[in-house]
């Protein structure tokens, strides 16, 4: 069976995002924060029965549900604070999207979610905020970041965390793949727009409808 290397690539990409976010939290279990421990676990799990599918083949186990969206995107936040500090960076959410309730794979929009954040501290400016808004039946997850003037000015203190980022600035494009793909298997979109002032990733998905949440 032929296996393409860029699938390879995802889908390794998408396992090492958890482990690192589980290297990252280890200390979090005594601080009384298991939780975010187990939600990296089981994202890893996820991404590892993604990669023994590309090697031997099966079907997606992807699994629908109804996905309460502010929690699940706070806690992506929280997984990847540790790497903002390291990295100099700040992360702040600005939510305007009131109750919002998608259909669709937790696991993959959460991936998703990671992607479009670490991407934003690994390659953008030092300043990181998600917003989150409703643009009528739709949700609008926006990650934007300060751009690299922004960061250059700030490298001479940061210079030593800056060299010292986790392992994926030189695997630039297997995590907005991902969210591409996630975005297109939710029936949504996603568009990316960088200038000097940083860089803009827009993810869009449909909202559940009232009648559906019920």
């Amino acid at each position: 069976m032929w296996i393409s290397r860029t699938a390879l690539n995802e889908a390794l990409h998408e396992l090492r995002r958890p482990l690192q976010a589980l290297a990252l939290e280890g200390s979090t279990v005594l601080a009384g924060e298991p939780r975010r421990i187990e939600h990296s676990v089981q994202l890893a799990a996820s991404a590892l029965e993604r990669l023994d599918r590309e090697i031997n083949g099966g079907a997606a186990a992807s699994v629908r549900t109804i996905v309460v969206v502010r929690p699940l995107l706070e806690s992506s936040l929280a997984r990847w604070r540790s790497q903002a500090t390291l990295s100099g960076a700040t992360l702040e959410l600005r939510w305007r999207a009131g109750e919002a309730l998608l259909g669709g794979d937790r696991h993959g929009l959460a991936q998703a979610l990671d992607n479009l954040i670490v991407n934003a501290i690994e390659h953008g400016g030092p300043r990181v905020a998600v917003e989150v808004s409703r643009i009528g039946s739709r949700l609008r997850v926006v990650v934007a970041d300060s751009g690299r003037a922004d960061a250059a000015r700030q490298r001479g203190a940061r210079g030593l965390a800056a060299a010292r980022r986790l392992a994926g600035r030189r695997r630039r494009g297997h995590g907005l793949r991902v969210v591409r793909r996630t975005a297109a298997a939710h029936g949504g979109s996603f568009e990316l727009c960088r200038s000097a002032r940083g860089a803009e990733a827009a993810l869009e998905l449909p909202l559940l409808e009232p009648a559906v949440r019920e």
